[in-house]
């Protein structure tokens, strides 16, 4: 065949092309002519068969004309431009090596020459022979040194360590994709093609992205440390096999596909570019990366090659042996090949194909079968929830961390989604390191609109950003209360709190604990602050509290449970104790900010209008001292004024009806009879003046209009704001009004300086004038009081909350089983106590506290007797050592001779609890021993002759366990009935650990295994108590910080952050000597029983009407009433023998009483009920036979006809006489009194007007309230 010319020229534009035609070949010759005017014919072909001539076809030059007519093609010259630039490169680098080498051995030897002569000549002629060297070696240095300041240059610039290096990195990497992205679009084009430069816009581009390439590979070589392994790296071959044929393109003005398919193994560098761009953090995902793109780009470069030869043919063939494959059609042969499927649809022909195939076969397939397991392995593995939460606008989210498991999870959401709470507009994240089960991840899906799950850790920075920690309205911790190491859960959450807290100081954070002694080591965290709503919930100090309030007031526990859990009403029609148990358990606590109507009335007053009118029993109310700081007050008494926007908290069905008292407005709704027409009324009330709020608090307290009243007089309305910073309206009590008035009236012209009215007011100081002092009971004891202070005697703690005594020995309490038995124990609280030296410590300390609290008087605390193993007992007395009345029987609870021993049928309550009952995996196991020892008490029975010899002898009955004693006798003290004979009736309360396993306490019961805790029958008795109940606490807290100080408040008997940090310090409560202040503290509520037998209220007793009996309780005797213990059969017609008894919570005004009711009431500190007396007379026979039908009651106090009562109170000491004369003459109501007791009849009236007036001038003097008079029925 005749060899055409080549390329044509530059030019083009005068070019033309004679095509002929050949009959036999059907080849296309292209002729280029070097004139523009003229045309040359071609000669025949050479060929052996004859061809015919045919006429001459002109046609212009396309892209779509191939290149290979009469046989000629270019491939070879783009080949070798590729092999002469990698050899000839290598060459010159491998020559530039030799001769450097000989370089260096030469100048070697010539250095040691030369070192020999320096040496030979001495040291007098080296300046001078050295001289020209010092310049030579001083040039090389600078050369040396500008060559490295280029290549240090050049490593800058591609190392991705600078903004610019990964500019650079990422557009090379880029434009490599675009450039194979040009090679996928020329795969549909014929294998060799002419194409114009300057008409084709792909290959413009291409040449565009190959000469960046050149001067990045300029980059790379000069930052080069080894030449030689960088000519052989795979992206130098990559642009050794890509560059240089553009170049031949441009020239030639054709187009080879060839070997562009290389620029596919750029993509092994995809994972190098998403470190750069901090996109992959996680080594799983830089593996999984990193996988892929080798995968995929050997995939894609072999496929590449195929489509190559599979197009073009073999060489030796003449390209005859070709065959038309798409490149895509080259991607899913190599994909069935390397899968060893093989179809046989599509497959190679040629020589070099088949070849390839071979080879690629044994990599391929062996790159299959390890990478693609491992690559479906790293994304099953991947973190199904590893995204990032999206925060809503408008909405709320918190993050829920800790111990993630189904339990606690839908614990925390059944209370924190319920219904009864207004409007929950939160998100809940929840973040944990292990992913959710399918139970668990059914949960989430169930409640997907305010439910999230991410899968990580709080202590990874990374997670919480994930989460939008800093962004989150709080964090809550749950802990695992059923693991076997509560110090090293404590611990974790601990790490927990830190580690969120450094990522956001800020944050709040809500945190469950195990231990109590643990809660202080997050006091040492510095941005840890409760005052900004940082809590934590101490399970066990809880725990123990709950039930150290049962053994004050039996079935307390699971009324303050319920009060603070999310319940649902279900109605029961009928008549059964389910009925009405379930109606008080759908009450929670609330929080609502007081209407302005309530402002300037006392607090039993709002009170009891709240309760009748409003249907909202209201407990306590949030106090603000005169410096601003703000505590909570349980019932604090008529004493105190409620003031502008004081938050009360509230017992009510839902939150709804707690808005009542918001609204309430006494122009609007004080004619409304139906508490749900309560709403937002539309009057708009001016605000009140400080003149009138005041006016008409002072008037309430005298009892007259505001017309008739003379407590302010004109004088004082000029001077209102005077006296509002003298005088705060909050702080004034009711009696000293009238007193307050007239002291600024007298001394009206000489007003307050600037100065002190900055401060507000006068401080209060022995030497400040009575008239002008703030008389609080809360803040200042009584005079009594401070007269009979002993600062030689400690005997209370530093803070005044709780009773202390010097450190015993542990061996000074022991008693053994006889001395026991001789001492003839009553009245006293035995707590069973499993346990032993490797046992964990459930901190008995919190069960004692409440106990041992101060608004006790010495006399009315209960002997505690724990009976256990005296190893584990020993490791818990170093936290118990301060307290008074305590001792240990060494034995196991579940021997009978123990419990006898220490009289436990004569104890007012008996506690079992268990320290190893984390240490078993069977939680139906877990309570067995618990389970064991109650229904072993259950099953005792006893002889009637002690409680015989208890009531009639007071000879066997030691010193300070003499219940009837003057000295030691309760005013208020818990009683129960003298003789138990069977040890069901035994109060009993059994901590558990698993809510299922109630079920076997009481084997007479209904109750079926799959019923709620609280839906259970020793639960709704108050003999049963769970820890799971306090996760309702989680939430409570979140929604209102409050809930958690009352409930402490309630529980602990006084624990407060200033004592937690006291207890940090030595992990001990310190003895104090007693000051005003410390005795102030004990002027506090607690929660009491009273019975209705006998007594004040036996009237009400008998068909009786709750609501006549709280208004009865709270306006004589300052006592609110919040719920009834009664007895399980009482609805029932015919009597029955069960003494199991139930809670009734906050029971509607009109709920009909029985006599053998026991009423939950809070009741006020009794300051008489400590002096000691003279002699003590008994109540009525009727009492004593009364009260063995019940198993425990409250007294009032009381006090005989007072003929002789001082008319005036002159000094002191003439008070207390005349008060010591009175003792002698007081009354109460006892039930274990002697039977030849002289019976009487005593009514306790109503205080009259004139006698609450004289009550009030009393308080004005010695802050003290005294006890209520007695009269003696003459009939």
């Amino acid at each position: 065949m005749a060899n055409g010319g080549g390329g044509g020229g530059g030019g083009g534009g005068g070019s033309s092309l004679r095509m002929s035609s050949n009959i036999h070949a059907n080849h296309l010759s292209l002729d280029a002519s070097s004139s523009s005017s003229s045309s040359s014919s071609s000669s025949s072909s050479s060929s052996s068969v004859h061809e015919p001539k045919m006429d001459a076809l002109i046609i212009p030059v396309t892209m779509e004309v191939p290149c290979d007519s009469r046989g000629q093609r270019m491939w070879w010259a783009f080949l070798a431009s590729s092999m002469v630039t990698f050899f000839g490169g290598l060459f010159i680098i491998l020559l530039w090596r030799t001769l450097k080498y000989l370089w260096t051995v030469c100048c070697h030897c010539g250095g040691k020459t030369k070192e020999a002569q320096k040496i030979n000549n001495g040291s007098s002629q080296a300046d001078g022979t050295l001289k020209p060297v010092d310049e030579k070696e001083e040039t090389v240095a600078a050369e040396v040194g500008w060559m490295t300041s280029v290549k240090d240059w050049a490593g800058v610039m591609i190392s991705a360590q600078t903004l610019t290096g990964r500019v650079l990195v990422v557009l090379v990497f880029a434009l490599s994709i675009g450039a194979l992205v040009i090679y996928f679009i020329d795969s549909s084009n014929p294998i060799e093609s002419c194409q114009n430069f300057y008409k084709d816009f792909t290959l413009q581009i291409d040449m565009a992205f190959n000469v960046f390439f050149l001067l990045y590979f300029g980059l790379r070589f000069i930052a080069a440390n080894d030449k030689l392994w960088f000519w052989l790296e795979v992206n130098s071959v990559v642009d050794f096999f890509t560059v240089p044929p553009v170049f031949v393109s441009v020239y030639l003005n054709r187009s080879w596909l060839g070997l562009r398919f290389l620029r596919a193994l750029r993509l092994i560098q995809f994972s190098e570019i998403l470190q750069f761009l901090n996109i992959l953090k996680t080594s799983n995902s830089i593996k999984l990366v990193n996988l892929l793109s080798i995968f995929i780009s050997t995939w894609l470069t072999a496929a590449g090659f195929i489509h190559l030869v599979e197009n073009s043919g073999d060489p030796w063939e003449n390209f005859q042996n070709n065959q038309a494959l798409t490149y895509w059609e080259c991607v899913y042969l190599l994909m069935v090949t390397m899968s060893t499927v093989g179809y046989g649809d599509v497959y190679a022909k040629t020589t070099l194909g088949r070849l390839f195939m071979v080879f690629f076969i044994l990599g391929g397939l062996a790159m299959f079968a390890s990478y693609v397991p491992e690559i479906i392995e790293l994304i099953g593995n991947r973190k199904k929830y590893g995204g990032s939460y999206s925060a809503v606008s408008g909405r709320k989210h918190i993050v829920v961390c800790g111990h993630i498991t189904l339990e606690s999870v839908s614990n925390f959401l059944k209370d924190f989604l319920h219904k009864d709470r207004d409007d929950v507009n939160v998100e809940i994240v929840f973040l944990h390191n292990i992913s959710p089960n399918l139970e668990l991840e059914a949960l989430f899906k169930r409640h997907f609109t305010q439910v999230e799950f991410y899968q990580g850790s709080v202590l990874n920075p990374h997670d919480l950003a994930r989460v939008k920690i800093e962004s989150a309205d709080a964090c809550l911790i749950l802990a695992n209360k059923y693991c076997a190491d509560p110090d090293a859960e404590d611990a974790s959450n601990i790490m927990r709190v830190i580690s969120i807290k450094n990522y956001h100081p800020k944050i709040r954070i809500i945190t469950q604990m195990l231990q109590y002694h643990n809660k202080a080591h997050l006091l040492n965290i510095p941005s840890w602050n409760w005052k900004e709503g940082d809590d934590a919930i101490c399970l066990a100090e809880l725990k123990l509290g709950f039930i150290a309030q049962s053994c004050l007031a039996q079935g307390l526990s699971t009324m303050l449970a319920n009060l603070f859990s999310m319940r649902s009403f279900i109605k029961i029609e009928e008549d059964t104790w389910q009925k009405y148990y379930l109606e008080g358990v759908s009450n929670e606590m609330y929080t609502e900010y007081l209407s302005s109507a309530f402002v300037g009335l006392s607090f039993p007053t709002v009170c009891e209008l709240c309760f009748v009118k409003l249907k909202l029993l209201m407990i306590a109310i949030e106090y603000k001292s005169a410096n601003r700081e703000s505590r909570i007050l349980i019932n604090p008494g008529n004493h105190l004024k409620i003031q502008e926007g004081t938050l009360g908290f509230f017992i009510a069905s839902d939150a709804k009806e707690v808005k009542r008292a918001f609204f309430y407005c006494k122009a609007c709704h004080d004619d409304i009879t139906d508490p749900k027409r309560i709403k937002k009324c539309g009057c708009k009330r001016p605000k009140m003046s400080i003149y009138k709020r005041m006016r008409r608090a002072c008037c309430f307290d005298c009892g007259r209009s505001e017309r008739d009243c003379s407590c302010m007089s004109g004088r004082v309305r000029g001077n209102v704001d005077t006296l509002e910073r003298a005088f705060p309206l909050s702080s004034v009590s009711v009696s000293d009004c009238s007193t307050t008035f007239r002291a600024f009236e007298d001394e009206q012209p000489s007003t307050l300086s600037p100065k002190k009215q900055r401060n507000g007011g006068m401080r209060n100081s022995p030497s400040s004038s009575p008239k002008l002092m703030r008389h609080d009971p809360l803040l200042i004891p009584g005079n009594d009081q401070i007269d009979n202070m002993d600062s030689n005697v400690k005997k209370y703690d530093s803070t005044g909350m709780f009773h202390w005594c010097a450190p015993k020995e542990i061996e000074k309490v022991i008693l053994t089983r006889s001395e026991a038995a001789m001492t003839v124990l009553s009245g006293h609280v035995v707590v069973c106590i499993f346990g032993d030296v490797s046992s964990a410590l459930i901190g008995l300390r919190n069960l004692v506290m409440p106990l041992r609290a101060s608004n006790f008087h010495y006399h009315e605390l209960k002997h505690i007797v724990f009976v256990g193993s005296i190893e584990y007992l020993k490791r818990e007395w170093e936290t118990l050592h301060n307290f008074p009345k305590v001792s240990i029987l060494p034995g196991t609870p579940l021997s009978r001779a123990d419990l006898r021993a220490v009289n436990i049928n004569l104890c007012d309550m008996c506690v079992i609890l268990s320290a190893n009952q984390n240490n078993i995996d069977d939680t139906s196991l877990q309570d067995k021993e618990c389970i064991l020892a109650s229904l072993n008490i259950k099953s005792m029975q006893f002889d009637d002759s002690i409680g015989v010899l208890q009531a009639n002898s007071q000879g066997f009955t030691p010193p300070g366990m003499d219940r009837s004693s003057p000295d030691n006798s309760p005013v208020h003290g818990m009683l129960r009935q003298p003789s138990i004979t069977t040890g069901v009736n035994i109060p009993i309360i059994t901590e558990l650990v698993n809510d299922t396993n109630v079920q076997f306490l009481d084997q007479d019961d209904d109750d079926d295994p799959d019923t709620e805790l609280y839906l259970t029958q020793p639960f709704a008795c108050g003999t049963a108590f769970a820890v799971s109940v306090l996760d309702s606490l989680m939430s409570a807290t979140y929604f209102n910080d409050n809930i958690l100080t009352l409930i402490r408040t309630l529980v602990t008997g006084g624990a407060t952050p200033e004592l937690e940090a006291l207890i940090a310090e030595e992990n001990a409560l310190r003895g104090g000597y007693s000051t005003p202040q410390t005795l102030a503290n004990r002027d506090r509520c607690r929660v009491a029983q009273l019975a209705l037998l006998d007594g004040p209220f036996a009237d009400l007793g008998d068909g009786g009407c709750y609501g006549d009996l709280f208004c009865k309780a709270l306006k004589t005797y300052n006592m609110l009433c919040f719920g009834i213990y009664r007895l399980r059969d009482a609805h029932l017609s015919t009597p029955s023998q069960c003494t199991k008894r139930y809670v009734i919570t906050n029971p509607p005004y009109e709920f009909e009483l029985v006599p053998t009711d026991l009423i939950f009431c809070l009741m006020q500190f009794d300051h008489n009920a400590g002096q000691s007396r003279a002699s003590l007379s008994h109540s009525s026979h009727s009492s004593q036979s009364s009260s063995k039908k019940s198993s425990s009651v409250h007294s009032i106090p009381s006090t005989a006809n007072r003929q002789n009562r001082p008319k005036s109170r002159e000094s002191r000491d003439k008070q207390n006489a005349t008060r010591m004369n009175r003792m002698g003459q007081e009354k109460k109501w006892f039930t274990d009194e002697p039977d030849n007791a002289y019976p009487r009849n005593i009514q306790i009236k109503p205080m009259s007007t004139h006698m609450a007036n004289q009550i009030n001038q009393y308080k004005s003097t010695s802050s003290l309230i005294p006890p209520i008079r007695e009269v003696e029925d003459e009939c």
